[in-house]
Order: structure tokens, then C-alpha cells, then sequence
């Protein structure tokens, strides 16, 4: 027997045209009925008990409809409570409907007018003069702000709040700013000299060692880290400095004594400008800065092998920007070679099968067009190519030995496989590496992404 009237589904089935329902599907259709609302309510009541409420609103059965996947009612959205009205349409059969508020037109005609709000008006004044307070009225004096500082705050902020929580009698003390010791700030200062003093190489070394080593430089990790960002950002030009900022960050990282975890959103951003930078170096045709983008490969790699786990975007994120400048023919071939160091070293081999395999016989035009260049392009197109063969052996180490060490597949034949599936120029230079393991790793992963 169910509890919601069966008639009311019998109506419900007239006004779509079904006349008539056996007493059986009536009787289902109802119980289904009851048993839907008791499902809508209890999700109902949980954004209620959620909500730190004890009254049911509509809101909280639009919620509720909403997560049992269940178009929402529309037209009760209200802050003030219904009001509902009965009407008797017959003997047994009672009619509710919401009441509306009746309003009185000559009584909102004789009504007063609103007074007029006053005016906006601004006024000017000095808050600091050259880093000086006026002493003037509008701003706060020096015994305001302290006492501002000393006034509780929480639950004995209100005097009768407190009185109600008991807290009244409770002194809440000001906030003590963090203060460094005079030990820590000529630590700071040394290490920061010593790193980057080019002419004296034996400091440096034992600045990197304190900074791999030492377990008491927690309150120091946020300055070396601000110290890190401010030197990338302010000295581009001087390969000296990113390098020895970035075995800075290298020997933070190292530390097994330090918690950087916090400190990693401000980490890789430096160190993402030193691996797909524009321009590094004074110098733009100089290849020194190749060897910087390869340590801050490095320190990617690092950073999402030791901390992926605290944060399940870390590697994602740093994968979609090194492709992203990877796929962009406008970057100069500096940046596609960080991009696709940096690849390399956040997923290894599965990035190289997944993200760099599939996009190498696209990129062939721009080694070409830089290869055609000058010297000093033509030598950075060879160093591009030797980046890109690079990350293809790591697809070897996958592959099981080939016996007798060759895949079966003739020479010419081989050859034209990889020049389909890399280009002329890298499948040329895969072919003539005498690697048959690498050759067939290639062909292979070619072939079953073809079938995919």
C-alpha cells in the first residue's frame, strides 16, 4: 500500500491522454512515486544539515535535484517563505496554491517619497609623501594603528559574544612578525656572494655543499626562492648568473632536510624561463646557452619525479607548456630545444612515444629553413636534430634485443619507413646511427598508432 494517493497518478495520466491504467500500475507507478520524493528530500536534508540550518529551503531541493540528475523546479527561487493557501475544488479535494501579497494602489500613491540620497562627493589627500605619513586627519595616526592591532579578534572580538562563550576574561595577543637572527641574514649573504663570485670558483662549491647539506636553512628556503626568481628575471643576458642561480636551486632541491613542497609553485617558474626561454645570453648566436636549458631540463626532471605525488597536476602542467613551445614554429630553435629536453625529462620515454614521435615529420620544416641559414643557425639546427635523436634512444629502452640484431626489414627498406614516418633529415640520421633496436622501435610505435 502506498502512502501517495493513487489518484493523483490517475490525473497526471489523463492529462497526457493515457484514459485508463489498471489498479496494478497505479499501484507501482505510486509506490515509485513515494519512494523518488523520499530520495529528493533525504538529498534535500543533507544540504540543510550541511548548511548549518535546521529549516528546509528551495534551495536545497534544487541541489538535491540537481545531483540525482533531475531538471530543477523553476519559479520558487524566494528568500521569504511561502504562503500557502487552500481551496476546496470538491467534496475530499482540497486545492493548494501560493498566496500572493494583495497591494494597495491608493495607499502607494499617498505614500511619502523616499528621501533623497545625499550626494557622492570625493575628496583628495596625501596617504605618503616620498614613503612619509602626514599627520593629518584623514589618515590614521601611530597609537590608532596599535591599538587597531591589540583589539581581539575571533570569538572574544564582540564583548557579549565573548560573555556568551565565555572568553571574555581572554587577552588576545598581536601577531609577532617572523624575524630572521643575525646568523641566518650573514648566512643569507654570504651564500648569495659566494654563488655568484665568478672568480672564485672554491666558495661557490662550498656554498652548493652547505645548501645540499644543511638541515637548519628552513626559515632561509623562501628567500632563497624569491633570490632565484629575482636574479632570472632581472639578468637574462647573463648566462653566469641563471647558471649558478639554477645549481642554487638545484642544491635546495637536494636537501633532503628541507620541506619545499610549499615553495614548488615558486620554483618552477624561474627555472621554466632558463629551459624555453626566447633569448638567454648576450650573445644570440653563441650555443652556451644549450648547456643552461640542459640543466634546467634537469632540474624539471627533479622537480616532478619528487613532488607529482603532492600535487597530481605538477606533471600535466609542465608537460602542456614544453609542447606548447615545442609546437610553436614562431619560437627560435633555443626554445624547441628546451622544450624537448624538458619533455624528455618529466615523462621519458612515454612523452618522447606520445608527444614528441607523432609531431617530428611536422617540425622537419623548420630544421630546414634554419638549417639553410648561417653558421651559427646551421649549428643550432645539428644541435636540434642531435636533441630530438636523443630523445628517440630512450624509446629503445623499451624494446626487447632483436635477434641476430636486425629486424628483418631490408635496409632500403627500413630507411624508407623512417623517412615516412620522421622526415627526411631525422629518419636519415636514425637510419644512419646502425641502431636496428631503435629502428624498429620507431616503425613499430608508428604502426600502432596508425592502427589506433
Amino acid at each position: 500500500m502506498s502512502v501517495w494517493n493513487p489518484d493523483n497518478v490517475k490525473d497526471v495520466a489523463e492529462s497526457v491522454g493515457i484514459a485508463s491504467l489498471s489498479d496494478d500500475v497505479v499501484q507501482n507507478l505510486s509506490r515509485d512515486v513515494e519512494y523518488r520524493l523520499a530520495q529528493v528530500l533525504e538529498e534535500a536534508l543533507k544540504f540543510m544539515r550541511h548548511g548549518k540550518r535546521t529549516t528546509l529551503s528551495t534551495q536545497d531541493v534544487s541541489h538535491a535535484l540537481r545531483v540525482l540528475d533531475v531538471e530543477p523546479l523553476y519559479g520558487y527561487e524566494s528568500t521569504r517563505p511561502l504562503r500557502f493557501g487552500e481551496a476546496s475544488i470538491g467534496p475530499g479535494q482540497p486545492l493548494f496554491y501560493v498566496e500572493d501579497e494583495e497591494m494597495d494602489f491608493e495607499r502607494l500613491i499617498n505614500a511619502p517619497l523616499p528621501k533623497v540620497p545625499r550626494e557622492i562627493t570625493f575628496t583628495a589627500h596625501w596617504l605618503a609623501v616620498e614613503g612619509v605619513q602626514p599627520t593629518i586627519s584623514q589618515n590614521p595616526t601611530t597609537a590608532d594603528s596599535r591599538s587597531q592591532e591589540l583589539v581581539p579578534k575571533g570569538a572574544g572580538a564582540s564583548a557579549s559574544l565573548a560573555a556568551l562563550t565565555g572568553a571574555d576574561n581572554v587577552t588576545v595577543k598581536p601577531l609577532v612578525k617572523h624575524i630572521l637572527s643575525k646568523e641566518l641574514q650573514l648566512y643569507f649573504e654570504r651564500i648569495c656572494s659566494a654563488v655568484l663570485d665568478e672568480n672564485n670558483e672554491e666558495f661557490r662549491v662550498a656554498a652548493f655543499a652547505s645548501l645540499r647539506n644543511d638541515p637548519g636553512l628552513h626559515q632561509l628556503v623562501p628567500y632563497f626562492v624569491q633570490f632565484v626568481a629575482e636574479k632570472v628575471t632581472h639578468n637574462l643576458k647573463d648566462l653566469f648568473v641563471l647558471t649558478q642561480v639554477m645549481h642554487l636551486a638545484s642544491a635546495l632541491l637536494d636537501n633532503e632536510s628541507l620541506y619545499i613542497d610549499p615553495y614548488i609553485v615558486s620554483v618552477v617558474p624561474p627555472v621554466l624561463t632558463c629551459l624555453v626561454g626566447r633569448r638567454l645570453g648576450s650573445d644570440s648566436s653563441s650555443a652556451a646557452h644549450f648547456a643552461l636549458r640542459d640543466l634546467a631540463a634537469s632540474l624539471i626532471g627533479l622537480v616532478s619525479r619528487k613532488y607529482a605525488k603532492a600535487s597530481q597536476t605538477l606533471k600535466p602542467r609542465l608537460a602542456r607548456t614544453c609542447l606548447k613551445h615545442f609546437l610553436d614554429p614562431s619560437k627560435p630553435l633555443g626554445v624547441h630545444y628546451g622544450a624537448v629536453a624538458g619533455l624528455q625529462a618529466v615523462g621519458g620515454a612515454e612523452a618522447v612515444r606520445v608527444l614528441i614521435l607523432p609531431n617530428i615529420k611536422t617540425y622537419e620544416t623548420v630544421i630546414k629553413e634554419d638549417g639553410l641559414g648561417d653558421g651559427a643557425r646551421k649549428a643550432e639546427a645539428e644541435i636540434m636534430v642531435a636533441a630530438l635523436l636523443k630523445a628517440l634512444r630512450s624509446l629503445e629502452a623499451d624494446r626487447p634485443k632483436l635477434a641476430n640484431g636486425n629486424s628483418g626489414d631490408g635496409g632500403d627498406a627500413m630507411k624508407g619507413r623512417l623517412v615516412e614516418v620522421l622526415g627526411t633529415v631525422v629518419g636519415t640520421r636514425v637510419f644512419e646511427l646502425g641502431r636496428p633496436e631503435l629502428a624498429h622501435a620507431i616503425v613499430t610505435e608508428a604502426d600502432i598508432r596508425a592502427i589506433a
